[in-house]
């Protein structure tokens, strides 16, 4: 008897998970769509659409006209049922999303904040994550959790940061940034978060690829069979120590001539006061130290993009705060790598990431929307 309950509710479940999908997948469809498209019975169907609508994750939207007799009611998936709250966290910034079960992004704040591992430093944290919630009015009931996004190497648990030289956040936990936060939160390496809500949230015909993130550090994250690959100890993809110019700058790792210190966000912000988009204002109107360090920054990113198309031979997404703007500037790039590549005739093999709105600070919100959908 407890092995057929026990089978009963696991295909109660199954039923439910599909039917929930199907909805999250495509809109306005009829319980008569469902069934068909599911081959699920029509109670089981019509039960499982009364569950979710109590639940609040889906909801009647219209009816579908027929030609005869009475029209049928159209369900669709509510992607505000549930939200999730993220944050990017630099050594002048502090930047919050909410984003929705979609992963689209429905609000944001961004404060100039300068980083210190000080108890008065959380505090402002918990102040930024109740302060989004204020704002947008938010029933905090549908918020899911709060994932933190920084410049370090996280553990397998995604609780306590193993590397982490930029802002000194070593041995960092999760119990020290939910000391000020009322939900359940997580920490991730800030280039995984944001190739993890890339692949999530936009179309990509391409199941294995290499991220790269420039923003104010560079990292960088494989994706193979559209998950991202952390290696054995979760270091994999770390292009930002990729070693490009022996014996060149400083890096913060130590070494000299890594691609960080020639390709971070901040080489270019450095003239513009902090603000890459006062940078690339800067370069449109044709300012020529603008168009001097870009011109230079373009080189020096070609060799690291060469150096990991010849380990790889894969597809190449520039992310990141620099790859939001980077459309208007790939065909000058990709000029650039056809005098690097070694067995390509173009670079047509680097394309600019799609999704461009705080997409460090979303991915690292977007591990609770999974979570959510996967228990479904």
């Amino acid at each position: 008897m407890d092995r057929i309950l026990t089978a009963n509710k696991k295909i109660k479940k199954t039923n439910r998970s599909q039917i929930f999908n199907l909805l999250y997948k495509k809109d306005s469809l009829s319980k008569r769509d469902i069934q068909l498209q599911l081959g699920l019975s029509l109670p089981t169907v019509t039960q499982h659409l009364t569950d979710l609508l109590n639940e609040g994750l889906i909801f009647q939207n219209g009816y579908m006209r027929n030609t005869g007799g009475r029209n049928a009611i159209t369900y669709s998936f509510k992607d505000d049922a549930k939200l999730a709250i993220g944050l990017d966290i630099t050594r002048h910034h502090i930047t919050a999303v909410v984003i929705n079960l979609q992963g689209a992004v429905i609000a944001q704040l961004r404060i100039r904040y300068t980083f210190e591992r000080t108890d008065t430093y959380l505090r402002r944290l918990g102040e930024v994550v109740n302060q989004i919630i204020s704002e947008n009015a938010i029933d905090i009931s549908r918020v899911l959790g709060v994932g933190v996004g920084l410049p370090g190497l996280t553990n397998a648990s995604y609780d306590r940061i193993v590397y982490g030289k930029i802002l000194d956040i070593e041995d960092s936990t999760t119990e020290d940034y939910s000391r000020y936060i009322h939900f359940p939160v997580r920490i991730f390496n800030d280039a995984n978060a944001a190739c993890d809500i890339e692949l999530y949230s936009t179309t990509n015909t391409k199941p294995n690829g290499f991220y790269i993130m420039l923003s104010n550090n560079v990292g960088g994250a494989i994706f193979i069979n559209d998950s991202v690959y952390t290696g054995d100890d979760f270091r994999s993809g770390e292009i930002g120590h990729l070693n490009i110019h022996p014996g060149g700058l400083r890096c913060y790792c130590g070494q000299r001539g890594c691609v960080d210190p020639y390709c971070s966000a901040t080489v270019l912000t450095a003239i513009s006061d902090g603000n890459l988009n006062q940078f690339f204002e800067l370069l449109e109107q044709g300012d020529q130290t603008a168009q001097s360090i870009w011109s230079a920054y373009l080189q020096h990113l070609a060799l690291a993009i060469r150096n990991v198309r010849v380990l790889f031979d894969c597809p190449i997404i520039i992310g990141g705060y620099v790859g939001a703007y980077i459309d208007k500037y790939l065909d000058e790039l990709k000029q650039i790598l056809d005098t690097y590549n070694s067995f390509d005739k173009n670079s047509d093999y680097v394309v600019a990431c799609k999704y461009k709105t705080e997409s460090i600070a979303a991915g690292a919100a977007l591990y609770f929307v999974k979570k959510f959908l996967s228990a479904i």
